[in-house]
């Protein structure tokens, strides 16, 4: 059980806190509701751009890390489609350090043109390092521009191309910035050895003189039911054939969204699940196959991905995997997978309570969805689903007419 406090400044940051004396440690967690599906279609890549910028240098501090380190701390941060979230981890008694560090960053960063430089340039050589240049890199701008033909999960984080950093402009920045880099846009997360009336008092100090935002979003279409099978072909370095196969799903907020990720784990999650028995030990057809979630706010997708062995086609590959999908949609799944899966998860998020940033993160991500109470129901609302749950899930979703076929073709 987590206990937490809520509080929001007059400026619109709401706050959370987790006090944890047990700990001697204190972390910050700020998530921005910014991301790659914010962008506008001709400039992508902006969220993860900015997510370099940030540790640039702000007004009052030109070096992030520095203070940081001298304080025994450290921190990082990441981006996905529907967040960018920052988070630093330091000794209680020096909580204030970061404190002064996120609020200048926040409040405004060292718009330069020579900081601009050197991180289009550090996130282009991601781009190609990551993407173009490592096999199966670009996976995702194929996958997701064949599933999503309306929604602004049609790229990935990362852009479309390269070319859209690297005309960014400081305007094109500084736009960003004052428009989602806001306190009413942010979600501030204490979790760890500090009480609520210490972090309300530091809270006020550091952040409650920052100006609020409008926060103007790019309209997000919604995505249409597809009701055709979608088919694409592509070919590049890469060592062996693989296929990805991408269905629709709900949203996170959906009450289908829980039993859609079990759905994924009976296929694969562990050496026990099915896939990984039936299709790598026993019949070795694969010599990798993975089923997953994407997991996004807006519906996502559930994804099934393979590698066959090289006695077999990337045909007969999916005529199997096509077979155990069938096989659960007609006869459901036993107790003894289902409680498996059960177990795994509750000492999967037992474990995750232990760690005071874990909770941070959580904490944040919850308030985000607009549902912070359900940090403590994930258990009894997993623990919940029933085997005829799942079954109506693979009935649901995972039909022909659904799913999104990517064949990848070595040159």
């Amino acid at each position: 059980m987590i206990k937490y406090d809520r509080f929001e400044l007059e400026n619109g940051l709401r706050v959370i806190v987790h006090e944890d004396v047990s700990s001697p440690l204190v972390a910050l967690n700020i998530l921005y509701e910014v991301g790659s599906k914010d962008e506008h279609p001709d400039k992508t890549g902006f969220a993860h751009l900015f997510e370099h910028l940030m540790f640039g240098g702000s007004e009052n501090v030109p070096d992030f890390d520095d203070p940081i380190q001298m304080a025994g701390g450290e921190n990082n941060a990441f981006t996905n489609s529907d967040i960018t979230n920052y988070y630093d981890v330091v000794p209680a008694e020096n909580i204030e350090t970061i404190f002064w560090l996120e609020s200048d960053r926040m409040n405004k960063l060292n718009f330069s043109q020579e900081s601009l430089d050197v991180q289009k340039k550090v996130v282009v050589e991601e781009f190609k390092e990551t993407c173009l240049n490592r096999p199966y890199g670009d996976v995702w701008h194929h996958l997701s521009k064949l599933a999503y033909t309306h929604h602004s999960y049609q790229w990935p984080t990362i852009g479309k191309v390269p070319a859209h950093v690297e005309k960014a402009n400081l305007e094109d920045v500084k736009s960003f910035f004052y428009n989602f880099y806001r306190p009413n846009n942010a979600i501030l997360v204490l979790s760890g050895n500090i009480s609520l009336a210490k972090a309300k008092s530091l809270t006020q100090k550091w952040f409650g003189d920052i100006e609020r935002g409008q926060v103007i979003r790019q309209p997000i279409k919604t995505e249409q039911e597809q009701r055709a099978f979608r088919k694409s072909e592509v070919s590049g370095n890469i060592p062996v054939n693989a296929f990805y196969m991408g269905f629709h799903m709900c949203g996170r907020n959906h009450k289908d969204y829980v039993a859609c990720d079990l759905l994924s784990d009976i296929f694969s999650n562990g050496r026990s699940s099915r896939f990984y028995q039936r299709l790598c030990k026993q019949r070795q057809i694969f010599s990798s196959i993975d089923a997953y979630i994407t997991g996004t706010v807006d519906p996502g997708l559930i994804i099934v991905e393979g590698k066959p062995m090289p006695d077999y086609t990337l045909e007969q590959g999916l005529e199997e995997v096509w077979k155990e999908l069938e096989e659960v949609k007609q006869n459901g799944i036993t107790d003894e997978e289902l409680q498996k899966l059960k177990n795994k998860n509750e000492s999967s998020i037992a474990f995750a309570d232990v760690n005071i940033l874990n909770k941070a993160m959580n904490l944040a991500y919850y308030e985000h969805i607009g549902h912070l109470d359900l940090i403590n129901k994930q258990v009894e609302i997993y623990n919940a689903i029933t085997k005829e749950d799942i079954q109506e899930m693979a009935q649901k979703y995972l039909v022909k007419t659904n799913c999104n076929e990517l064949r990848y073709y070595p040159n």
